[in-house]
Formats: C-alpha cells, sequence, structure tokens
C-alpha cells in the first residue's frame, strides 16, 4: 500500500534553513507528481510546492517562492523540500501528498517552528 513518511522537521530560528524529505513506498514514484502541503491548527491545508514526474518542473506558493526549493530523487523514491531564510509564519505541520487517480495520499506530517 502506499505510504508516505516525512522527516527533518524540528525548531529553527528565523532566517534558519531546514530540509525535509518524503521517503515513499508502494507506487511507482517516478511516475507522479508529488506535492508538499502546510496546515496551522484552526486553518485549511495550503498547498507550498509541486512537483511533476518527468520533467520535475515546479510551482509553488506565492508565500514561499525564492525561499523554498521542491525537488525529487526518483531513484531514492524521495522528495525534498528546502526551506531557507525561514519565517515565524513558516510554523506549520509539513505534508506530502500523492494524487493517484481520484485518491489523495498523505503523510503523517512532520512539525516545523521557527522560533527564537
Amino acid at each position: 500500500q502506499v505510504q508516505l513518511v516525512e522527516s527533518g522537521g524540528g525548531l529553527v530560528q528565523p532566517g534558519g534553513s531546514l530540509r525535509l524529505s518524503c521517503a515513499a513506498s508502494g507506487f511507482t514514484f517516478s511516475v507522479y507528481a508529488m506535492a508538499w502541503y502546510r496546515q496551522v491548527p484552526g486553518k485549511e491545508r495550503e498547498l507550498v510546492a509541486t512537483v511533476t514526474s518527468v520533467l520535475g518542473t515546479t510551482n509553488y506558493a506565492d508565500s514561499v517562492k525564492g525561499r523554498f526549493t521542491i525537488s525529487r530523487d526518483n531513484t531514492k523514491r524521495t522528495a525534498y523540500l528546502q526551506m531557507d531564510s525561514l519565517k515565524p509564519e513558516d510554523t506549520a505541520v509539513y505534508f506530502c501528498m500523492l494524487k493517484r487517480g481520484i485518491y489523495d495520499y498523505w503523510g503523517q506530517g512532520t512539525q516545523v517552528t521557527v522560533s527564537s
């Protein structure tokens, strides 16, 4: 079955960096686009970035453009989110997501806290 496991979250000071990883299994990773979302308690889940399967074309939310970089390594079946110049408003639980057919699959999430 599909499994997505995020890691790499933690506590970081404003201006710092983190790299999140999403290890995938149970499906043909290389043929599907992948996405990162984030969610703050009491708010809707927000799309952060997407990366397509073959060409690796990327898209970003305006709030993270120029600071975050999404990538993927199909040989390792892993998607990444490099987050630089972090701000307190980036504090959230970050999830990776796979859309396959009519189904959405989510990982368990990893907490990112940006605070001094």
